[in-house]
């Protein structure tokens, strides 16, 4: 018989982000659970680590600004067509966030490795990139497998305490639709906890259909859903809604300074 889904708030979620913690978002297309953000700004964890899969944008700007954000580990953070992220760029002029600049594939690679159990995985692309010269602890070895010379550079395994992400729809059990948006199964497939909001729960059980089956993310994976309607605005949720740009262009302008930034953030979420 199946087992049903205890469904869980969103202040459930967050109260599971402690001081230090590991966080993982998704890309800003992928599916961003901003409904976490008001009880992550009103819990306030401190020395917040967080990793972009691949990339960051507002969840991060927010948090860099309320001064939670100890690292980031991501390839890039801005708001995309609402231009750079201001927080994040201020942060990064004053030395007051420590960024472990990566790659697309780097984040990917360590995230592989995490899944697997493994310590490290290979990649070759940023042999001779100041990528790689700013990254201590990636490594350049032999690959055991040539007898000639072929430096390969070792990745360790990145794993997130916890990932969070937003979807359109759960099921009783706990299986979450992810569509064809893999970076999102990777994420929970590599973290110790993920922890998904969503638009809806559905009474259908989303793993018997065969031809839908492949899209879903099993509830092995998932620690925990939270009913969220509209959850990922004012980033669009795909096959759902759009982006709200006027509301990332108020942002992107706003934030420019730590007086509008809090201006923002208290007509918004207060």
């Amino acid at each position: 018989m199946a087992q049903t889904m205890a469904q869980i708030s969103v202040e459930d979620i967050v109260k599971h982000i402690q001081d230090g913690c590991r966080l993982a978002f998704p890309v800003d297309y992928a599916g961003v659970s901003m409904a976490t953000i008001p009880a992550l700004l009103k819990q306030a964890p401190k020395n917040l680590n967080l990793i972009g899969v691949p990339t960051g944008g507002l969840a991060f700007d927010i948090l860099i600004g309320a001064g939670l954000v100890k690292s980031l580990e991501t390839s890039a953070v801005s708001l995309g067509e609402a231009g750079g992220a201001p927080c994040f760029m201020r942060a990064t002029a004053q030395g007051t966030v420590e960024i472990k600049d990566s790659t697309c594939p780097a984040v990917h690679a360590g995230l592989m490795a995490a899944q697997k159990g493994s310590p490290f995985v290979t990649l070759r692309g940023l042999i001779g990139t100041d990528v790689l010269r700013h990254r201590t602890d990636w490594k350049v070895i032999q690959n055991v497998f040539s007898e000639e010379p072929d430096p390969v550079v070792a990745i360790p395994a990145l794993q997130p305490d916890i990932s969070i992400f937003h979807a359109p729809m759960a099921d009783r059990e706990g299986n979450v639709w992810i569509g064809r948006r893999r970076e999102l199964a990777a994420m929970a497939y590599a973290s110790r906890k993920t922890f998904v909001t969503v638009e809806r729960i559905v009474d259908e059980r989303l793993l018997d259909d065969e031809m839908t089956a492949a899209g879903v993310l099993p509830a092995l994976y998932v620690e925990g859903v939270a009913l969220a309607p509209k959850g990922a605005w004012p980033y669009g949720l795909w096959g759902e809604y759009p982006a709200d740009i006027a509301v990332l262009q108020k942002y992107a302008q706003m934030a420019r300074t730590p007086e509008g930034f809090e201006q923002w953030i208290s007509e918004t979420y207060r």
